[in-house]
């Protein structure tokens, strides 16, 4: 079953996503079950929203590719993060790609 996972990481930087994003590369090479991906930046820090085959798959692509990543950007603490079932998505027609 298809899952939304929610993540919000504290005083995590747009430069330090963008080393993880560059060293992972996800977007040329995409992880196993991992179907939607948005990120974005408040004053709290990183919030992200993923769309995910299963739970399981995610935490696949985080042990094997995020986590040295994360670690080599010199990302500290724990993101509170949480699944949920999805229940619907929808693509605007014309929507591709990243952004």
């Amino acid at each position: 079953m298809a899952v939304v996972m929610s993540m919000s990481w504290a005083e995590v930087t747009a430069e330090q996503y963008d080393v993880v994003r560059e060293t992972v590369g996800w977007e040329e090479s995409a992880p196993a079950g991992g179907e939607v991906h948005v990120a974005w930046f408040d004053a709290r820090g990183l919030h992200v929203i993923d769309v995910w085959e299963s739970e399981e798959a995610f935490h696949a692509f985080f042990t094997e590719r995020l986590a040295p990543a994360i670690e080599k950007a010199g990302i500290q603490g724990v993101p509170e993060t949480d699944f949920s079932p999805l229940h619907r998505r929808f693509v605007a027609p014309g929507v591709t790609g990243a952004a």
